[in-house]
């Protein structure tokens, strides 16, 4: 791995010095572990004219969840108890006779951006831009095989919870056991906070679980993901609970199924991102639903759960090959409830098999 964040950084350096600073300062924390292996709190990479350095409070801890630091890559101390790295880094971006840095703006608040100027006055600060986020889109084979990891162990902990009786349990019971069986199954953790709506609050995006209990012949909608060595994926099923469908029921599912498999089929190196989410959103609008659709139907995952591409109305660029992206639309209708499914897929070649689907969970109308 330590020549895989070698070839990263020095990536990134070319785009760095072709910007005009040679020198260049990454505070993005999945940024870092991208460039750097890991990335402990407050940490932030140096890319120096003379070495790279990894500026932290204290010595990385070196397991798998946290990352293991680059072998070839100095670790400094701080030596500052919760002093910041950044103006360190930037102190010694001036030592090493760099007349310019690159920051990230983009993630720098206005007090921390004037503490690195006041620290070398004499560095012109530039701005690197989205640089390490535009490097993470195409994820290498390694990268693909951790967010493979984490969506079978998020299969396997929403496979266990289907099994399971479900009428009388709250949103937030069935939330929280989901959450521990990620971790039994080996995640790190929850790669962001579970979604479970019944009833009238099934289908909407980012619904906050209550305490609302299930009841027989509520749809069951369920969003989790799984965090495995730093890389995340997203899981989203809708099912009805303890009886047959009934025929509006029915109807729904099939109209979001059918709009979810046309953003999957529209998955192909050279789509435009915009296009994806047309070939979705079209079935939807057709059917009356245009209003109160999310404001993408998906978006790109890695070391953080929304990266990019989004996949939008309005977004700019095309696919490429190697970027695992998330298709998630959906309907609600208030007061009644609604339907989302939300698959994790590598897009691949036509050659290679076209998308790869990651998270294997049915997507059939199941009555639990």
């Amino acid at each position: 791995m330590s020549e895989v964040y070698a070839a990263r950084r020095e990536r990134l350096r070319e785009r760095s010095t072709a910007g005009g600073s040679p020198a260049a300062l990454v505070t993005r924390p999945a940024n870092v572990r991208y460039l750097a292996g890991t990335a402990p709190d407050g940490a932030v990479l140096l890319l120096g004219k003379s070495e790279d350095l990894l500026l932290c409070a204290s010595l990385p801890g070196g397991d798998a969840a946290e990352g293991r630091p680059d072998e070839a890559l100095r670790v400094r101390l701080t030596g500052v108890p919760g002093g910041d790295a950044a103006v360190a880094a930037a102190d010694l971006a001036a030592a090493q006779g760099a007349e310019s840095l690159a920051v990230e703006e983009h993630h720098l608040t206005v007090r921390r951006h004037r503490a690195i100027g006041s620290a070398a006055p004499r560095l012109r600060l530039a701005d690197l831009g989205g640089a390490v986020e535009q490097l993470r889109v195409v994820k290498d084979e390694e990268e693909i095989s951790c967010l493979r990891i984490a969506a079978e162990i998020a299969d396997q902990a929403l496979g266990e919870l289907l099994e399971s009786i479900l009428v009388g349990r709250t949103e937030r019971h069935l939330a929280l056991e989901l959450e521990r069986r990620l971790v039994d199954h080996g995640a790190d953790g929850r790669a962001f906070p579970t979604s479970v709506g019944t009833g009238p609050n099934s289908g909407r995006r980012g619904h906050r679980p209550t305490d609302r209990r299930v009841e027989e012949g509520d749809f069951l909608s369920v969003c989790l993901g799984a965090v495995y060595r730093g890389y995340r994926c997203e899981i989203g099923r809708t099912f009805v609970v303890g009886t047959s469908p009934a025929d509006w029921q029915i109807e729904l599912y099939d109209l979001v199924f059918a709009a979810q498999r046309a953003g999957r089929e529209a998955l192909v190196p050279g789509a435009a991102y915009r296009d994806v989410d047309r070939a979705a959103r079209q079935v939807l609008d057709s059917a009356g639903h245009a209003e109160g659709l999310p404001a993408l139907t998906g978006h790109g995952v890695g070391l953080e759960i929304d990266e990019d591409p989004q996949l939008a109305p309005a977004a700019m660029g095309k696919l490429d090959a190697c970027v695992p992206v998330t298709v998630e639309p959906g309907v609600h209708l208030p007061g009644r409830g609604g339907v989302r499914i939300d698959d994790t897929l590598v897009v691949r070649h036509e050659a290679d098999g076209g998308p790869e689907l990651l998270t294997i969970t049915t997507k059939e109308l199941l009555a639990l």
